[in-house]
């Protein structure tokens, strides 16, 4: 070959190169320019890289996402809820990014509608502080916030007074439309100690009562009062699979197995359950569903799964009494019950179970 044959082969594979370094040069920049650039705490500069699966509707598998187009910065496995972590290029966990993206995916705001938790109040004291907590919880549990004209109580008005856990709800218009037919009162006790609140609603109130005992007897149909007895107890978790009518359940199912969307009057002495059932309540929503509820808390110890430092078990009770207050619901009447002690601190002048009547003001038919 010739010296103007080489020359023109040397010419052609140096052509051939450059075209392949501006290739590559255009994929680089093209990858560069998917993603947002960040900088770790090294100084170490990345990108975050999205790939569009859209030959196989962009799921893997090839499972179909319609024609939704992918949106550029929101690169598939970032769109979750909570944590996130990134990852620099050195292959080492970055910082801790929670509701990264928020701005960029447009679905990321869609949560589920239960709550996950209640909000915790500020600390009485500016700081952890038990008597602190306690002073206010008590204030507050013994503060009524609401008057009715109309009521009805556990005794008659001059005995009341005097009778330990009692309980008193409202018949006044405003919060007892006749016109809307019977109204359906719930109680939940063990061993029948309900049987006065049980006796007056169904008697003198004229509702509809379910009486709830996983101990009693059931008696077909209603009793010589009309008041239907059941075995479910009240419980804040997923029921469990099971035949068995005592299985416990949430309100809102045996709501729904009973055929009520709400409930005039919900009484429950749950024996330190109350306050994690209140709390399923609060976070589900069922709190909307009933008018009065009349509930007997427990201060002897936490509770059933409350845990903590004695001073924030007390912050989560009066947490916890807040979030009814914020949902409407006032404190019509409150009545102290026996014992002495708060989580087995002996107090003076305190007791260790109140009966706290709250009425919805928020209520709707």
């Amino acid at each position: 070959m010739g010296s103007g044959g080489r020359l023109y082969c040397a010419f052609i594979s140096a052509c051939l190169v450059v075209l392949g370094m501006l290739l590559m040069l255009q994929v680089f920049v093209g990858f560069r320019a998917t993603g947002p650039r960040w900088v770790t705490k090294d100084g170490v500069t990345f990108t975050i890289i999205s790939i569009d699966n859209s030959r196989d509707g962009g799921q893997p598998g090839g499972g179909a996402r319609g024609n939704q187009p992918e949106r550029s910065g929101s690169p598939r496995g970032l769109e979750t809820r909570g944590a996130v972590f990134l990852e620099s290029e050195a292959g080492v966990l970055w910082d801790y990014m929670p509701q990264f993206y928020q701005d960029e995916n447009e679905n990321f705001t869609q949560m589920q509608s239960d709550r996950s938790q209640i909000d915790l109040q500020p600390w009485a004291g500016g700081q952890p502080s038990f008597t602190a907590e306690v002073q206010r919880f008590i204030e507050y549990i013994s503060t009524t916030q609401v008057h009715c004209a109309r009521e009805l109580t556990a005794g008659e008005p001059q005995e009341e007074k005097i009778l330990a856990g009692s309980w008193t709800v409202c018949l006044e218009g405003w919060f007892l439309n006749r016109e809307m037919g019977p109204c359906v009162a719930y109680s939940f006790s063990l061993d029948q100690k309900d049987a006065g609140f049980v006796s007056r609603m169904a008697s003198l109130a004229g509702c509809e009562v379910h009486q709830f005992d996983p101990g009693a007897r059931p008696v077909p149909g209603r009793d010589e009062r009309g008041v239907k007895r059941h075995q479910t107890w009240l419980d804040w978790r997923e029921s469990k699979h099971g035949s068995r009518r005592n299985t416990p359940k949430k309100l809102g199912l045996i709501m729904e197995s009973l055929g009520h969307h709400k409930v005039e009057f919900v009484q429950a002495d749950l024996e330190s359950a109350e306050w994690k059932v209140l709390e399923n309540l609060v976070l589900d929503g069922t709190l909307g569903r009933i008018q009065q509820l009349v509930v007997t808390v427990h201060l002897h110890w936490a509770g059933f799964e409350v845990g903590g430092s004695e001073a924030g078990v007390v912050r989560f009770w009066y947490s916890l009494l807040k979030e009814l207050q914020g949902a409407g619901y006032r404190l019509l009447h409150s009545a102290r019950g026996p014992g002495h002690t708060i989580l087995r601190h002996r107090l003076a002048g305190i007791s260790s179970t109140y009966t706290l009547s709250w009425v919805n003001t928020r209520w709707n038919y």
